[in-house]
């Protein structure tokens, strides 16, 4: 079965396996068994496995096609678990756990010898998150471990906000899939290391501003990532997040014809080379535009359609995130 599945064939495999859906119980099962499960969290679906256990983790790189050098997050469910997985740590990371725990904010830490190289692909810090969506919580819960979950979708993909967009990519490759919905966030969590200096290393819906309100003076790290080498985050490959149809991020030049099936991610009120096929939010709401994004370049990639454009964001708040994920899904010149 290929990576992408044909309707077709998507819709017999689906219907033979995943409704009903996996359960929070069969899912807690499966990962204390050593396999991978899907699961909702409130940024996008993670694909899960025991944060422990290296052969676990050596599936979920196996099934995303991740190369072992981009490490992962690992997902807990109480701050006290905190202990469990890092060491040395400051009180600037309960400071802010105090402030956006549970939420989509992930922090880089030193490790404690118990989280296996694999899952931070042989740094000596591990990036953590306590996700707020309730099932993400119940299944870390009932199986009674921290869960490495990196996106559950192939690497350098579109990263799925429905369980239908894991299932188009990952529904032969995984145990399970547990359905939560749609992510209400939408793009994957701010990442800040607090191994040093605070440093933002990937924007999300935590801001730089609310970094800045609760630990004063905070730097953002401008990524860079050279292939083969470990990432001080995940996030960090300049080409990411993509459509298979070239997307398109900022203003057309002037004189560019533009191919026939063109179609246009809009936001606000901008006027465009072609009319709107859909809005990110009519009323320039980034917050809004966030939790859509992804859903659109997943509805949006198709065979029919030559060229997806997105309309510019400010770079401000939330819109950093999107600008950061719009960046590396982007191709770099029009064809």
């Amino acid at each position: 079965m290929t990576n992408r599945l044909n309707p077709s064939a998507f819709s017999i495999f689906y219907f033979m396996k995943f409704p009903p859906w996996t359960s929070v119980s069969e899912a807690a099962r499966l990962l204390k068994e050593g396999e991978v499960v899907a699961i909702p969290t409130e940024t996008v679906y993670g694909l899960a496995g025991n944060a422990f256990e290296p052969k676990a983790l050596a599936k979920i790189f196996a099934a995303k096609e991740r190369p072992t050098f981009d490490p992962l997050i690992v997902h807990i469910a109480d701050i006290a678990q905190l202990t469990d997985i890092a060491k040395d740590i400051p009180d600037s990371a309960y400071k802010l756990a105090e402030a956006y725990w549970p939420g989509p904010m992930t922090i880089i830490l030193p490790k404690k010898d118990c989280i296996p190289d694999l899952c931070t692909s042989a740094l000596p810090s591990v990036a953590v998150r306590f996700p707020s969506h309730p099932i993400a919580q119940a299944i870390i819960k009932e199986s009674g471990l921290p869960l490495a979950a990196p996106s559950a979708n192939l690497f350098k993909h579109v990263s799925p906000t429905t369980a239908e967009h894991v299932a188009a990519q990952l529904a032969d490759r995984i145990a399970g899939i547990v359905d939560g919905g749609p992510c209400s966030v939408g793009v994957e969590s701010s990442i800040i290391s607090l191994v040093g200096e605070p440093t933002v290393m990937r924007p999300g819906a935590i801001t730089l501003e609310m970094f800045k309100a609760i630990l004063g003076e905070v730097k953002i790290k401008e990524s860079t990532s050279k292939p083969g080498q470990p990432m001080l985050a995940p996030g960090q490959c300049d080409t990411h997040y993509r459509p298979q149809v070239p997307l398109y991020y900022g203003e057309v030049p002037a004189g560019y014809t533009l191919p026939e099936h063109t179609v246009r991610i809009a936001f606000g009120t901008q006027a465009g080379p072609i009319p709107a096929t859909v809005n990110l939010s009519a009323t320039g709401d980034m917050v809004e535009a966030t939790s859509k994004l992804y859903a659109f370049m997943h509805d949006l990639d198709k065979p029919e359609y030559d060229l997806i454009l997105v309309d510019t964001i400010p770079n401000t708040g939330v819109g950093m995130a999107l600008n950061d994920r719009l960046k590396r899904a982007s191709i770099k010149s029009l064809p």
